[in-house]
């Protein structure tokens, strides 16, 4: 009981660490998708569209590839996609986050499901989340399962693919690199004294 207790306190350490007072791009969602691939089958009825071959999505910021996309749009013109890896692959999730400066969250995974009406990304099967400044990575994440909500900024990564935790089931990693940079060495002799 003192474990689970103790890893619950950590883990809400974690996400409070980890979350930050930016948000994903809000312009985002007021834009069209564009979807670029090698064969579109599309079933107006069922609002589903199949997306085959080498598929690059936008949607303002947001980039998603993938070899295989299941695109499909409820009745309030929400769209909810599903995207397959190539085999040995994996499918890629990019998005600016608001906030001043060059802030982006990148993830990958062997499958992706984004839904769009709520903006939350859930990433299956050797699942990676990063957040840049730039090209400089800031933290990083990896499990076999992550849930993360582009609005706030929250994230849980798990060690199942099913998006539970069981013990002895893999390790989660993280990576939180320094917030400041480090103070000037005070050995410096070349200073006018």
């Amino acid at each position: 009981m003192k474990q689970r207790t103790f890893f619950s306190v950590f883990f809400l350490f974690l996400s409070m660490v980890l979350s930050g007072n930016v948000y994903a791009e809000q312009a985002d969602a007021n834009k069209p998708i564009n979807i670029a691939s090698d064969q579109l089958m599309y079933d107006d009825v069922k609002k589903v569209k199949t997306i085959l071959g080498n598929v690059i999505i936008t949607r303002g910021t947001l980039i998603m590839k993938a070899e295989k996309v299941v695109l499909t749009e409820d009745a309030a013109g929400h769209q909810f996609a599903t995207l397959y890896a190539a085999p040995g692959g994996l499918a890629t999730f990019r998005q600016k986050r608001d906030g001043n400066g060059d802030l982006w969250v990148e993830g990958a995974a062997e499958r992706i499901e984004y839904d769009g009406k709520v903006e939350l990304t859930k990433f299956f099967s050797k699942a990676k989340l990063k957040r840049l400044e730039g090209r400089k990575t800031t933290d990083e994440v990896e499990g076999e399962f992550i849930s993360y909500d582009s609005r706030t900024e929250f994230f849980t990564v798990n060690n199942t693919s099913n998006g539970a935790s069981r013990p002895n089931a893999g390790r989660v990693k993280v990576v939180i690199q320094p917030r400041t940079t480090p103070p000037e060495s005070s050995n410096d002799t070349t200073k006018d004294k």
